[in-house]
């Protein structure tokens, strides 16, 4: 009986053993049949909005896995590097210009044909085209210049509207600073000099025009000649001596979150990005204190703000047709469906860069303004998203930081930046 008992405990054991394997046979093979797609994403506040678009985008295609690696900014190019060189290159990844597009340029698939290009702002394909080829489709609308308390310019007596030349603007400074006890503010500017963007986005509003407001004759440009120089250093100047000190080593949070936010300044030079952020704290403040003022880099040119896309999605063109045909399916869903338009908007909290979007449905004020400008071709375009590998880090900000500490003079400082971006160029350019 014993024996009997054992047997067919035995039996059971092994029929089930066989059972549980089958079943998980069949649900590997069926996991092993999904085609699996991959988003390099070099924006890390995105990375779980990217996360919710790919799983609702699973459950319109159960036969398509999405995964999302994410990996900062700072980090984004050697990571991006090393994914192609150890065998896993991404299927979909986020370039930061015409650099990234160009050292990449033979594994992606050109766009220009595609139905979703026809989808996107015109204004902004340049930002991803090369030897007249579109490689890359534009992510989002983002934009910077001089973000200023509508509240404080109002109590100040100050019209924004009448802001209309460099001395307006600089007039504008000056009232403010005479008022400052009135006011109730600290300084007039909470300049982030820490912060190596800020330098390179502050550059920018002053590179456009040298360039022709033209991304290729950026990216192909062999020098620097700081042509708008003089009124960059009028700015640089300006700010310098009415923010809140030591300037070198104002941070993100203290800028942004403390001095701005709490009312004791009344202006920083930021972008749109920085609305989420604002929101959370006080959903009031980006609806009803915070403007945009434009940069009158040329006197021959209106005061413009930059605005464009900081990033373009590019296709890996060297996958298997059901994974390259996986991935245009993705961002058409993520830019053309509601649910895609919804998490574009509301999680990536970036401005489609789509052309159908109707502009009511942009919350945030600054950023309405940022796309009609965009619309109306009045933007300057992100032609420094063009500049040198290792420019920005390596020369531009720590140069920049040198003179706002009165450590170098400005002719010393445009002097060594002209040589240090003609001789990246070079190597940049090398076969």
């Amino acid at each position: 009986m014993k024996q009997r008992k054992k047997f067919l405990l035995g039996l059971f054991i092994s029929i089930s053993f066989l059972f549980l394997s089958g079943f998980s046979f069949f649900n590997d093979s069926e996991e092993d049949q999904k085609t699996e797609i991959e988003f390099f994403n070099q924006k890390s506040e995105i990375a779980q909005g990217l996360r919710d678009a790919g799983q609702a985008f699973e459950e319109e295609n159960p036969d398509v896995k999405v995964t999302v690696t994410t990996v900062t900014a700072r980090d984004g190019q050697a990571a991006l590097l090393s994914k192609f060189t150890s065998g896993n290159a991404p299927t979909m990844m986020m370039l930061g210009g015409l650099p990234d597009i160009d050292f990449y340029k033979d594994y992606l698939l050109e766009m220009t044909e595609l139905k979703l290009t026809d989808e996107m702002l015109p204004q902004l394909l340049d930002a991803g085209t090369l030897d007249d080829k579109i490689l890359g489709l534009p992510m989002g609308i983002e934009g910077f210049g001089f973000m200023y308390n509508r509240e404080i310019f109002a109590k100040a007596g100050i019209d924004a509207k009448e802001i209309q030349s460099f001395a307006d603007f600089k007039q504008a400074v000056e009232i403010l600073d005479d008022k400052k006890e009135e006011l109730g503010i600290t300084e007039v500017f909470a300049y982030e000099g820490e912060d190596e963007n800020v330098a390179n986005h502050f550059f920018a509003n002053f590179a456009a025009s040298e360039f022709d407001d033209d991304n290729n004759v950026a990216f192909n440009a062999k020098e620097l000649n700081w042509e708008n120089g003089d009124r960059m250093k009028e700015y640089t100047d300006l700010i310098n001596q009415h923010t809140v000190q030591p300037v070198i080593t104002m941070t993100h949070p203290q800028s942004v979150d403390d001095l701005f936010f709490n009312d004791e300044v009344a202006m920083i030079h930021q972008g749109n990005w920085i609305t989420p952020a604002l929101d959370d704290m006080d959903s009031s403040f980006v609806q009803e204190k915070l403007g945009m003022l434009p940069v009158f880099a040329d006197d021959d040119l209106p005061g413009r703000n930059v605005a464009g896309s900081n990033w373009v999605i590019g296709v890996n063109k060297t996958k298997s047709d059901k994974e390259t045909q996986a991935a245009i399916d993705f961002l058409e869903f993520l830019y053309t469906s509601e649910t895609g338009e919804k998490i574009i908007s509301e999680e990536f909290q970036l401005v489609p860069p789509t052309k159908n979007l109707d502009i009511d449905d942009i919350s945030a004020p600054v950023s309405r303004q940022l796309y009609q400008e965009v619309i109306d071709g009045n933007a300057a375009p992100m032609t420094y998203k063009q500049e040198p590998y290792g420019f920005l880090q390596s020369s531009l900000a720590p140069n920049f930081q040198k003179y706002l500490a009165g450590q170098l003079s400005w002719e010393e400082f445009t002097k060594r930046t002209s040589v240090d971006f003609k001789q990246m160029r070079k190597v940049q350019t090398v076969d």
